[in-house]
């Protein structure tokens, strides 16, 4: 399948894949994953593997679109809940506690 990542085109297998990410460890990583036999990989080490270039070059965007579409399950990363504010009333009142009963 052909793939363009960083702006320069590749043809891509999903056997192809697999076969450059053999014997690799994955390194710890938090973010988006995409799952390469069994193993989760960080989708930016995967693209350096399989492009040969620097992980500053491609965004991880591009590998999970074309990782998804040879097939390979892509990990995205949980959506944030919004953080409350409080305004300058409800600040104060927080910070004076409960009131007590007497």
């Amino acid at each position: 399948m052909r793939c363009v990542i960083a702006r320069f085109p590749f043809e891509l297998t999903k056997s192809g894949v697999l076969e450059s990410m053999k014997g690799i460890k994955p390194e710890p990583g938090t973010g988006e994953s995409v799952i390469v036999g069994r193993r989760h990989y960080p989708v930016k080490q995967v693209g350096q593997v399989i492009t040969r270039q620097d992980r500053r070059d491609f965004t991880a965007a591009e590998v999970l679109r074309a990782m998804a579409q040879l097939g390979f399950t892509c990990r995205t990363l949980p959506e944030a809940e919004p953080v409350r504010t409080l305004d300058a009333v409800q600040k104060a009142s927080a910070m004076l506690g409960t009131p007590v009963s007497v």
